[in-house]
């Protein structure tokens, strides 16, 4: 493997906001979202994902993604500073994690997700708009707690989840934000794998290597667009109407 870095070597993409970056490995391109903190999903980190997701789309090189979370944490959602400073602000970072979790949902190659802990809200939503989830094993949170914490779960998140979820598991998890353990959230199908918290990231990767090597491209993105597109555009379709009615006073 002497000449692995000549014929293919790790690139790293400039992105707008510093908690997201990227290299590409073997054909992987392997997103990192690391704020320090919470990992929130603020403007500039959702602008960030956006731009990277571009790059990786957009490279040649490039068969599949993974997206790893900071340690303990993968993502807490919306910057609930936004969320909470009116309801405008709140329709328009609603409106920008709506377009950033579709492109996920309807990405034309694999998308692999490390959930290295806790997800919550917008970041359980992205764990259904990807392919597969590698979650950690450990005393962690993960679900939609918006009912519970005075937000309604907008109407892009519902088509979504319902796609992905157990039809057993939807109603607690949506309706009455049912936060899971890593478990749980297994069973519900927020997550396809449970391993180690040491192992998370180097599975997400391995997973989408293998994906990146196994599957076509060409019949990849026809079977994307065959399973995903009719909701994809039926939920950008209602999403003007779905922001309007969007109500976070209680």
């Amino acid at each position: 493997m002497d000449d692995a870095s000549a014929t293919d070597p790790v690139t790293t993409h400039p992105v707008t906001a510093d908690p997201v970056t990227m290299t590409v490995s073997d054909g992987t391109a392997i997103i990192d979202l690391d704020d320090g903190k919470a990992n929130a999903l603020g403007f500039s980190v959702l602008d960030g994902l956006d731009s990277v997701l571009t790059a990786a789309e957009e490279d040649p090189s490039v068969t599949a993604v993974a997206m790893i979370g900071r340690p303990g944490r993968f993502s807490a959602g919306f910057d609930l500073a936004v969320m909470t400073s009116g309801p405008e602000q709140a329709r328009t970072m609603l409106g920008r994690g709506a377009e950033v979790g579709l492109r996920l949902y309807t990405f034309p190659k694999p998308v692999v997700l490390g959930v290295t802990g806790h997800a919550l809200a917008m970041g359980a939503i992205l764990l259904c708009c990807a392919d597969v989830r590698i979650g950690a094993d450990g005393p962690y949170k993960l679900g939609l707690n918006e009912v519970a914490i005075g937000m309604p779960v907008p109407a892009f998140a519902v088509g979504v989840c319902e796609t992905r979820l157990a039809l057993p598991a939807f109603t607690r998890a949506i309706q009455l934000a049912h936060i899971h353990t890593p478990a749980e959230a297994l069973a519900a199908g927020f997550l396809d794998e449970l391993v180690t918290d040491d192992q998370v990231r180097d599975r997400a990767v391995a997973v989408a290597n293998d994906l990146g090597e196994r599957l076509h491209p060409g019949p990849f993105r026809a079977t994307r667009r065959t399973v995903r597109s009719a909701t994809a555009d039926r939920l950008r379709s209602d999403l003007e109407r779905d922001l309007a009615l969007f109500d976070v006073s209680g």
